[in-house]
């Protein structure tokens, strides 16, 4: 997800969830749900939204503007918790562990020049931990820039459509620099590079596509209804990706980006992967406890291994406490996050790929609502 500055979230109030009833929730809080969605339409940018939380063993589902209830969205980087938790399958089927390095899956010519630091080659000590951690230091292939200043990024927000496969990642990758030597202590840097390396280990490994993991191992094996992995650039199932005041047309980098953020879902699929995820459904849940190991990546957000944490400080919220979460979210205004101390999951869309932030303040809007 862009690098965004969360604004201070001033007067939203505290949340004391486990105060909340469930004849409460299902009886009194919908409405105001709802209106909370319907509000944050303004008919430029935000033109729909879809959100859906569980808890307390009850779902609300709701969506606003030219989005329906059901409908899939693109939810971008949220895709890598898919990536995570196919690899975590293969560490348990001892098919992979979390300190193999990259020579074990990759050619010298492949990896040749990928992280050289300070005149320096990393390449091949670059672990899986570290790719799912985003501490191998390696630049970013879509939002990062070269000597000349091109990002992949704003070319395609320019509605420059092109398609990236994996070797022209690397190529992209060649010329930027990295940021810092693999596993230094306390530094981490998102980057979508990391997320494509664990993709192709995941179809060297398994032997098919990325897309046949995700559905054999995830989608068909839940179930999963309204979630696919975005390949066919003449899919028009899902809803249309914004960018400011238009949709974005950018099927060819849309069904490229696979592993690092290529997945279509809506809401409630969502909060069933969520809570397959951390209920120790699809890898063992003995795993969580070392995933959980935090690195800032951009304020306030942390990057532990394979998800994040959104921990608001309290001097952003008059001293008020909010739920720490933990999950991922995308470019296109997408999110999904747990709260572990609450058992609570929210799940949902602005889709604006210009204000992927406002998907962080209307969730932060409908937890504080569940606590009026």
């Amino acid at each position: 997800m862009t690098k965004f500055l969360f604004l201070a979230w001033l007067g939203l109030g505290t949340t004391s969830l486990l105060a909340q009833s469930t004849a409460d929730w299902s009886t009194q809080k919908a409405a105001k749900l709802q209106q909370l969605l319907e509000k944050d339409i303004d008919d430029r940018q935000f033109t729909g939204n879809q959100f859906a939380i569980s808890y307390q063993g009850q779902i609300w589902q709701g969506a606003s503007g030219d989005l329906t209830a059901d409908q899939p969205f693109f939810i971008a980087s949220t895709t890598k918790l898919f990536t995570t938790a196919i690899i975590l399958q293969l560490r348990a089927e001892g098919k992979l562990h979390l300190t193999d390095s990259l020579p074990q899956f990759f050619s010298d010519a492949e990896l040749h020049g990928l992280h050289v630091y300070k005149g320096r080659e990393y390449s091949r000590q670059i672990t899986i931990a570290q790719l799912l951690a985003h501490t191998s230091g390696l630049p970013d292939y879509f939002q990062g820039k070269d000597h000349n200043g091109y990002s992949l990024e704003k070319d395609l927000v320019k509605g420059n459509d092109q398609s990236t496969n994996f070797a022209r990642v690397l190529a992209i990758n060649r010329k930027q620099k990295p940021l810092f030597a693999p596993g230094s202590k306390g530094k981490a840097h998102y980057s979508d590079t990391n997320f494509q390396l664990l993709g192709q280990i995941i179809e060297r490994l398994t032997g098919g596509s990325y897309a046949a993991a995700c559905e054999q191992r995830i989608i068909g094996a839940l179930p999963l209804k309204k979630t696919w992995l975005f390949t066919d650039t003449s899919d028009r199932r899902m809803a249309p990706l914004r960018y400011k005041n238009a949709p974005l047309h950018i099927p060819q980098a849309m069904a490229a980006t696979g592993p690092d953020g290529g997945m279509v879902a809506n809401s409630t699929d969502l909060l069933v992967f969520l809570q397959a995820f951390f209920g120790g459904r699809l890898f063992p849940a003995a795993y969580l406890t070392e995933m959980q190991d935090w690195n800032r990546i951009f304020y306030p957000m942390q990057s532990g291994m394979g998800m994040h944490l959104f921990a608001l400080p309290k001097w952003m919220t008059l001293g008020k406490e909010f739920p720490v979460l933990m999950g991922h979210s995308g470019l296109s205004g997408t999110l999904a996050y747990y709260s572990a101390e609450h058992q609570l999951f929210i799940a949902g869309t602005v889709n604006q790929i210009n204000r992927p932030d406002r998907s962080f303040k209307l969730a932060l809007k409908l937890l504080q609502t569940l606590d009026l």
